[in-house]
């Protein structure tokens, strides 16, 4: 499943009726939200019956394309359901109760609803009147059938509005083996460091941009509530926010597939941003690299490419020894790891060879993976038979 965004081009009026199927899609959710509340036991089939007593109650809710609506109810049963999965998880602190939203941003048609006239333009077909839209963007339609086509997506940005096609195609891509292994440690200094010593600059995107985000910011504050030039104030402010992680989550997809293209096997620690977050020292700069991001481009390209991707657990890679295996304690501000055997390294250096050591003991069960004494990285050799293109369980 791959998603194609563009940027639509349409009259004002078409972006008001945008928007009122938004708000529509949201008092759908919001009311099956609060029907399961007040009920007991209430089932997902229940829902469905009930939004079609909203269809049949509020003239408003049945313009809109009845498979948008059901849309609405499968993602107020996806909160249900994640709230209850997590209860049975016993995930520790809050469990994430369902809450009514207050300003959705997006529309979800499933396969009626809508019509694509051509690779450029798209025409929705029930009673909100959106009507014919064009479609901005270089990625072309004519290769994949309306038959691929499984749901489109209508989102509210700051800098306008875009539609966005969930497509069901392979995106399996062939690349030829390069035999080499990689660690990476993340980290705030430098945005990760491989275990071949190689690092990559942290960009520090939100850093740079916090001088205008301020300014924009008391630009805000100085308006009248209410008053238009408070909404163009909010709307430029809005509109830097979105350059920042756009910039975000383009520097972590080139990375992620820089790495997997090179390398065999890749990997990473198992970090719990929610919880490293809970710092109220570094919060902001966690924030700001963008790890998250990064592993989730990884595990996509990794699954795409065909290479393995192994999350390890990170507890005492930065405090072992990666010659003898002895524990060196050493504080953040400590950057250099000095062990008694005569090991010197960067810290993040000896980190990133640890998780490449740990993820190469996981692979037992598929194959004999031997890192080469100078800790390079190299894929040694491997049990005949054995197969790199299998993504290995997280």
């Amino acid at each position: 499943m791959i998603v194609l965004e563009f940027k639509i081009k349409g009259k004002q009026s078409q972006y008001q009726s945008i928007d009122e199927a938004i708000r529509t899609a949201q008092f759908v959710r919001n009311k099956c939200l609060s029907y399961w509340m007040d009920g007991q036991k209430v089932s997902r089939a229940e829902l469905y019956r009930y939004n079609t007593q909203l269809r049949a109650e509020f003239d408003f809710v049945k313009d809109l394309n009845s498979h948008a609506c059901q849309a609405s109810v499968e993602r107020c049963w996806s909160a249900i359901a994640r709230f209850f999965d997590n209860c049975k998880k016993k995930v520790s602190g809050k469990k994430g109760y369902p809450r009514f939203k207050k300003n959705c941003r997006s529309v979800e048609y499933k396969t009626s609803g809508w019509k694509l006239l051509d690779p450029k333009h798209i025409e929705f077909t029930d009673k909100k009147g959106i009507g014919k839209l064009k479609l901005v963007g270089t990625w072309d339609l004519a290769f994949y059938s309306n038959d691929q086509i499984k749901r489109v997506r209508l989102v509210r940005k700051a800098d306008g509005y875009y539609c966005q096609f969930c497509i069901s195609v392979d995106v399996k891509e062939e690349i030829p083996p390069t035999n080499k292994t990689v660690g990476l440690d993340v980290g705030l200094k430098e945005f990760y460091t491989d275990s071949n010593g190689n690092t990559e600059p942290n960009p520090r995107f939100y850093k740079k941009g916090e001088e205008k985000l301020k300014r924009h910011q008391r630009l805000v504050s100085r308006k009248v509530k209410g008053s238009a030039n408070r909404k163009k104030a909010i709307n430029r402010l809005s509109r830097q926010h979105l350059k920042i992680s756009r910039q975000r989550e383009e520097h972590a997809k080139r990375l992620a597939r820089c790495v997997i293209q090179s390398n065999d096997l890749v990997a990473y620690e198992d970090l719990r941003i929610k919880n490293l977050v809970k710092n109220h020292c570094l919060a902001k700069s966690i924030q700001d690299a963008g790890w998250y991001q990064f592993r989730k481009w990884l595990e996509y390209f990794g699954q795409k490419m065909g290479r393995v991707t192994i999350a390890v657990n990170p507890s005492h890679t930065s405090q072992q020894c990666s010659n003898c295996g002895a524990i060196v304690k050493k504080s953040l501000s400590t950057r250099t790891h000095v062990c008694a055997c005569g090991c010197r390294l960067d810290r993040d250096h000896n980190a990133s060879i640890n998780i490449l050591n740990r993820a190469l003991g996981t692979t037992g069960h598929v194959g004999t993976w031997i890192l080469s004494p100078n800790a390079s990285g190299d894929l040694s050799s491997t049990i005949a038979g054995s197969s790199c293109n299998s993504k290995i369980g997280q």
